[in-house]
């Protein structure tokens, strides 16, 4: 080896930072793509199958980005007010959430309408999915405690607040949402997050 060429340490230091540089510039890119932090979600349980299934890897944005014709001023489309517009599989938008008292994963289900505060939702609402009430006293959340979204897993058989996993959804829970999926790419995120 002559005095001229590097060494082996100066190879390997210039490979790593390299490997680096490119990892940075395809987060930068990520983020300014999609305009939040992780850009990725990977699916942690059935609740939205058959369109996404547990391992899958979700490619999140804010929710203005990429907004649908019939997006709400907080770029949300509802699937009872679609007109044809639906992400990840059927009508409406996917939203990622998570109430402030929430500890665990943020949930990622379909909004399927908004409701104001007061609002009797139950009259909205499609009957197979309020869980046999018969009206909006029988109702959990009904009348509405507060304005948000009224969401549901696409393999749930009732909506999200009628069986309290959440209030109405409000607009400021919301930290993103789907545009596609790649299957079981989030398997691995998942794993290693379980062992640690």
């Amino acid at each position: 080896m002559s005095s001229d060429s590097p060494s082996p340490w100066r190879i390997f230091a210039g490979d790593v930072l390299q490997t680096l540089a490119a990892i940075a510039l395809v987060a930068f890119f990520l983020f300014a793509v999609t305009g939040v932090w992780p850009p990725m979600v990977a699916i942690e349980s059935p609740s939205m199958e058959p369109h996404l299934e547990r391992g899958d890897l979700v490619i999140v944005s804010e929710e203005g980005r990429y907004a649908g014709p019939a997006a709400d001023e907080h770029g949300v489309v509802t699937a009872n007010e679609s007109n044809g517009y639906g992400r990840i599989g059927e009508a409406g938008d996917v939203i990622i959430f998570s109430q402030p008292t929430r500890e665990e994963s943020p949930i990622i289900h379909r909004a399927v309408f908004f409701v104001e505060k007061g609002e009797n939702w139950y009259d909205e609402a499609n009957r197979s999915y309020v869980e046999g009430a018969d009206s909006c006293r029988e109702l959990s959340n009904c009348p509405a405690p507060h304005a948000g979204y009224i969401t549901r897993g696409d393999n749930n058989e009732y909506y999200d607040q009628a069986t309290d996993i959440a209030p109405p959804v409000r607009p400021q829970w919301v930290q993103s949402k789907a545009q596609f999926h790649v299957p079981y790419l989030g398997t691995l995120r998942l794993e290693l997050s379980q062992a640690i």
